[in-house]
This record gives C-alpha cells, sequence and structure tokens, in this order.
C-alpha cells in the first residue's frame, strides 16, 4: 500500500473540451490570455506534437483513460444515447438509460486504486452511465450529459440523484475539485484527481459568460486565419459573427484558466505542489477559421483529419516544477498516457499486447526519447476514416468512399496540396497505406471495427457496438 509517507507522487489531469492546439498564449496565440497555462508550461514540458485517438470527444476521452483505440473499446462517435437514467428528459435524445460503454475494461485509474490511490473525478465524463461511478472513482462529481448550458445543467454529485445547478460550471467544477483535495488531508493514500472542465465547448453565449472577461476581448485584434470556405461544410461568418464566436471561444477558455489557477494556488498553499504529478491537456482539438472550416473532425463532412482537429495542448508540470519550461516536439499520443504514468511511477501491472501505446517516461526522466519506428508514428480514427501521421507525412484513407489524402508536411505544413493521386507520389502512398493496414491489423477487435460503420458521419453513437446486431443503426449522420 502507497502512503503520502513513502513521497508517491499524487496526479492531477486536468481535460478541456474542444481545445485547439493553438489555443494558449504559449503554444503562439498571443491575445489569447492563459498566464496559468502558460505557467504550467514554464515549469514543466510543452508537447507541440500531441495527438488525441479520434477528433471527437468521447472516443478520444476512452482512449485517454483505457490506452486502447476506438475499434478496441467501441466508442466511435460522441455519446447521444446512455448517459444516464433520465427522469427530466434532460437528454439529446429523449429519455434513456444508462450505458457503461467501458464496462469491463480497465482504465489508469482501476490500476491507480488497486496499487493505493484514491481516485476522483469532477467534471465532464461523456462515457456513458454518468450516474454511476466507474472505474474505481472514490469521489463522482459528474455533469449529467457530455456538454449543456454554462449555467443551466444537471449533475451527479457523488449520488445517483441528479441535481439542477446555475453556478458557472466552470466554476463549480473547480470547487468541487478543491474539495477533494481538501479531504485528502485526512488520508494517507496519494491520489489521482480528474478534472474535466466543458470549456471551451459551446454555448458561447455572452450572457452565460463571466462579464470581465468577456468584455476583455471585446475590442481585440483575433490572429486567426481568415481562410477560403471550406468545401466540406466549412464556416462562412459575417464578420460580426466571426467576431463573437472567437470571443466566445476565448472567454471560456479565459475563465477556465482563471479557474486552474485557484487550483495551482491551492496545491502551492497546502504544499501538495511538491509531490504532485499534474497533467494538462483536451479531449481532442479544434479549428476556428483553420481551412476554412469551425469544429473538430465532425466539423465537415467528410469527417475531417486535419492538424487542427487531431491534435492537442499537453502539458506535464512533475513534482517541484523544475523542467525549465522544455519544449518537446516528439509525435505523441493520447493512448500513450497509460503506460507512461504507471511506468514512472512503478506501478507494476499486467501489460496487454493489444495496447497500442508506448511510454515516454524516460522524457519526464530528462533523457532522450526511447527510439524505434512507434516512436515516430501515430494512428487515428474516426468511425470509417483512419490516419497514419509520421515526421513528415500524412495519408488519410476513408473506408466509405473517401476522399482519400497525403500530405507532405515538411514541405506543405499548412495541409494545402493533396498529393494521393499525383503519380510522383504513389509509392509513399502505397507505403503507407500498407502500414496503415497493418497497424490496425495488430489491435482492432472485429466486433467494433470501426472501418466498417459507415454510418459513423459525426452525429452521435446511440448505443454499445457489443451484442449489437445490427450496429450500423447505433450511428446517425451530422
Amino acid at each position: 500500500m502507497h502512503n503520502k509517507d513513502s513521497k508517491t507522487p499524487n496526479i492531477l489531469v486536468i481535460m478541456s473540451d474542444d481545445q485547439g492546439p493553438w489555443a494558449m498564449q504559449c503554444a503562439g496565440t498571443r491575445e489569447l490570455h492563459t498566464p496559468h497555462l502558460d505557467r504550467i508550461a514554464a515549469e514543466g514540458i510543452r508537447f507541440e506534437n500531441f495527438f488525441c485517438a479520434s477528433p471527437v470527444c468521447s472516443p478520444a476521452r476512452a482512449s485517454f483513460l483505457t490506452g486502447r483505440m476506438p475499434s478496441q473499446h467501441g466508442i466511435h462517435d460522441w455519446l447521444k444515447h446512455g448517459n444516464m437514467n433520465d427522469s427530466v428528459g434532460k437528454t439529446w435524445h429523449g429519455p434513456e438509460e444508462s450505458i457503461e460503454y467501458l464496462g469491463g475494461l480497465t482504465g489508469f485509474t482501476d490500476i491507480l486504486s488497486q496499487n493505493g490511490y484514491t481516485c476522483g473525478l469532477s467534471g465532464k465524463w461523456h462515457l456513458g452511465a454518468s450516474d454511476v461511478r466507474q472505474k474505481s472513482h472514490d469521489f463522482w462529481c459528474s455533469h449529467a450529459l457530455g456538454g449543456d448550458s454554462y449555467t443551466d445543467y444537471w449533475v451527479f454529485d457523488n449520488s445517483s440523484k441528479m441535481t439542477h445547478k446555475t453556478q458557472y460550471v466552470t466554476d463549480f467544477f473547480t470547487d468541487r475539485a478543491i474539495d477533494f483535495l481538501n479531504e485528502q488531508k485526512y488520508v494517507k493514500q496519494p491520489f489521482c484527481l480528474s478534472v474535466h472542465y466543458t470549456a471551451p465547448h459551446s454555448p458561447w453565449r455572452e450572457s452565460e459568460q463571466p462579464s470581465d472577461i468577456w468584455s476583455m476581448y471585446a475590442d481585440i485584434e483575433f490572429s486567426l486565419p481568415v481562410e477560403e470556405v471550406h468545401p466540406w461544410g466549412g464556416w462562412d461568418p459575417s464578420p460580426e459573427q466571426r467576431r463573437e464566436t472567437i470571443q466566445g471561444y476565448y472567454t471560456t477558455i479565459t475563465a477556465m484558466d482563471r479557474a486552474i489557477g485557484r487550483i495551482l494556488n491551492h496545491l502551492d498553499a497546502t504544499g501538495l505542489a511538491e509531490n504532485t504529478i499534474l497533467i494538462f491537456t483536451s479531449d481532442n482539438g479544434y479549428s476556428l477559421g483553420h481551412h476554412g472550416i469551425m469544429g473538430k473532425g465532425n466539423g465537415t463532412y467528410p469527417l475531417n483529419m486535419f492538424e487542427e482537429s487531431v491534435k492537442v495542448p499537453f502539458l506535464i508540470r512533475l513534482p517541484g516544477g523544475h523542467m525549465g519550461g522544455k519544449v518537446n516536439s516528439d509525435l505523441l499520443s493520447h493512448y500513450d498516457v497509460m503506460p507512461t504514468l504507471l511506468d514512472y511511477l512503478e506501478v507494476a501491472y499486467t501489460k496487454n499486447n493489444i495496447l497500442p501505446g508506448k511510454s515516454f517516461a524516460s522524457i519526464l526522466r530528462n533523457k532522450p526519447a526511447e527510439s524505434g519506428k512507434d516512436s515516430v508514428v501515430i494512428c487515428d480514427e474516426y468511425g470509417p476514416n483512419r490516419m497514419l501521421r509520421t515526421t513528415q507525412w500524412k495519408y488519410v484513407y476513408r473506408y466509405s468512399n473517401g476522399p482519400d489524402e497525403l500530405y507532405d508536411l515538411i514541405n506543405d505544413p499548412l495541409e494545402r496540396k493533396n498529393l494521393v493521386n499525383e503519380i510522383e507520389f504513389k509509392g509513399q502512398k502505397e507505403l503507407m497505406a500498407k502500414e496503415l493496414e497493418e497497424w490496425f491489423k495488430l489491435y482492432v477487435i472485429d466486433q467494433l471495427d470501426g472501418s466498417r460503420l459507415t454510418t459513423c458521419r459525426g452525429g452521435g453513437q446511440k448505443g454499445s457496438l457489443i451484442n449489437n446486431s445490427n450496429n450500423l443503426e447505433l450511428f446517425e449522420s451530422n
């Protein structure tokens, strides 16, 4: 049994919702006010090539927690059904029953709990059955849905009874996170706390946002790109609409940053900062004018795998915060987080060959990343759409009749010129197609295989693929 006297590190995971990899001042967006995220980066490591496993919330979150790809855990789109036993009609699609989509699968919190950690969740879950404590969490304050109004929403606060809240949602989940941290004064075990904000996900209504932060962006010149509207269903706002949208998006991020500052101050005041690993990331990326679109993977149809959709912000501050603001450019993924944490903590667990991720704990120990193909190859999937990404090349294959894509990211970092049908690059395409097929063949579970889900188009998943004879009916068009 671990205890605090043994200096076993605590873990704090802060996850935002729909935050682009560019959406921090320390990542280059100069007008975006994120002093506390910038502080974490300055005291730790900022990873500039970190990827989600799927560019939409629920499958990405499942992969982060379990280390599995979507075709191994069976969540391929945001979850429209199964979030709770509904008694107030507060769902996207009418009354429903809870579905534990990850039932029977191991998350890193399960392993930590088995090794003496007290695990807590405050915020968004969106992996089914929000009314049920899952994955060995002792503390469970969960958003009833995956998203909602910032000031009119429902939660399960350490109870199976749903409670209505009107407090600004970012502040509410921050308060409950600090309540959890205060409770840890009275226990000897180390803790793993997950604080999952709904920010900066829409809606961005001015009436729901902190007025002082909203006004901060009233006269700002935004540096985000204004591009030709993408033909796959791009974003074509008026200048006024563009300003209000970006203003709302920035406001939710700065309000979240202010809340994170409260958590950082609490860690400092209680001495917990000296023994806590802090991770900040987002579930998936986001575009706000990049490529002429607004949104993530389902911001277009066909579903997209643009860099802004598949990359996420990722910061780590180790106990003591003495990494000196390093920036790491290795290609890494959310599915690497589980093996990395357990490796760094030296927690023994039964390693499963089905897990595609590799530990990057050597980077945290200030050593070079382990060499090898897996350290420079990233795979991503969203239903019947799959991506292979190396340091130079990106290949996207769509099982649902294309179109496929091939980009030379060294010479074309903005993904302007699709080379997939160019004779000159036929060999490169075939090489990557073969590698993509072989990689997924290693890990796919037939019953959960996303390549056959041709109806998965970004409109939501309505049930579990397990023991379902007609899984194509479980997905809706966007």
